[in-house]
């Protein structure tokens, strides 16, 4: 008997190891098809496998993420589709490539006008559409509609019109105000265009300081890229210009998303709600704000000094729906128009 006891304590021993948890590599992984490259938000990622053991494995995906999710089928690889655009994110929702989560956690953190109804996306952070202006304009506040006023003829910077931000920001004027409003606004813009619509939003930062226009239309992560940057000439951009949040009347300011859905065969779908509840934790928050430049989701989440020193966010509450649904005919009315002729 007294020889058997080591052979027991052995086999104990071993079973123990064999039922200890698993080390965490193991803990099983999910998939990320991404309109973002990976290297901005591999943080976040890096951040949620540290915590919780599961391999974030994160394919971009920079155009037509839905049609190549569809066409993939059942045995699609995808467990969350991410994108920095709602109509982005909606395309999949509309290609019936998504599928409802029900998450305490996830209701809690994101505002309703931030999240489907019926869980099928998922907002995780904010850009909001700002006006770029010279240190000589006097104005303080100005609502969206002002771009369009005479005051700013041969003033205003902006990228193409039917650039997503812009086209989404085109859609929402529609949907305050209806399409014809809508175009007579895109004419008045138009109208008061320093130059031809071109380059990205940092470019009108450019053309203010260098005097060839006195405001411009850009989102607001650029300026902690610009001023929290390394390069010295987008400092020297960034430095130029003042920042006004515009609103429409009785709204607030237009924003755009990142968001995220479940993919509907999604192999990996535990995990995958996982990685959502966590990307909107307070310190997953605070690494959006600070990472990208971005407005946190979450109410009370830590933003970065620099855009916090824009001055307080009030988002516009109309559906993100709406304005995807809006996009096509603000795409049409922007073509109709000229605007980038």
């Amino acid at each position: 008997m007294h020889r058997l006891l080591p052979s027991l304590a052995l086999i104990a021993a071993v079973t123990a190891s064999t039922l200890a948890p698993l080390p965490a590599q193991a803990q099983g992984e999910v998939n990320v098809y991404t309109t973002r490259e990976p290297k901005l938000i591999q943080p976040l990622f890096d951040q949620f496998t540290k915590s919780t053991g599961v391999k974030v494995n994160a394919i971009f995906v920079e155009k037509g993420m839905a049609e190549r999710v569809a066409a993939e089928g059942a045995n699609s690889p995808a467990d969350i589709m991410m994108a920095v655009d709602v109509g982005t994110v909606l395309d999949g929702v509309s290609r019936g490539v998504t599928q409802s989560v029900q998450s305490p956690a996830l209701n809690a953190a994101i505002p309703a006008h931030l999240r489907d109804k019926d869980g099928h996306w998922f907002a995780l952070s904010l850009r909001a559409r700002l006006f770029y202006v010279s240190k000589d304009v006097k104005e303080k506040t100005l609502t969206y509609a002002d771009l369009a006023n005479p005051k700013w003829k041969g003033k205003v910077c902006i990228r193409s019109g039917l650039h997503p931000y812009n086209t989404a920001l085109t859609a929402a004027y529609i949907q305050h105000y209806g399409a014809a409003k809508a175009e007579e606004w895109l004419k008045g813009v138009k109208a008061n265009l320093a130059r031809k619509p071109t380059g990205g939003d940092r470019e009108v930062a450019r053309d203010i300081l260098a005097g060839t226009c006195d405001i411009g239309v850009g989102n607001s992560y650029y300026i902690g890229l610009m001023r929290g940057g390394s390069n010295e000439d987008q400092k020297k951009w960034g430095a130029a210009i003042n920042v006004i949040l515009p609103t429409f009347p009785g709204g607030g300011t237009h924003v755009n998303i990142s968001g995220a859905s479940v993919a509907k065969n999604a192999p990996n779908k535990a995990n995958a709600i996982k990685l959502l509840e966590f990307l909107v934790s307070p310190e997953a928050q605070a690494s959006y704000a600070k990472v990208n430049y971005e407005y946190p989701v979450r109410a009370g989440a830590q933003i970065d000094p620099l855009i916090a020193a824009l001055g307080p966010l009030k988002t516009d509450q109309i559906d993100l729906t709406a304005i995807a649904k809006n996009r096509k005919q603000a795409a049409e009315l922007i073509e109709k128009v000229g605007f980038d002729q």
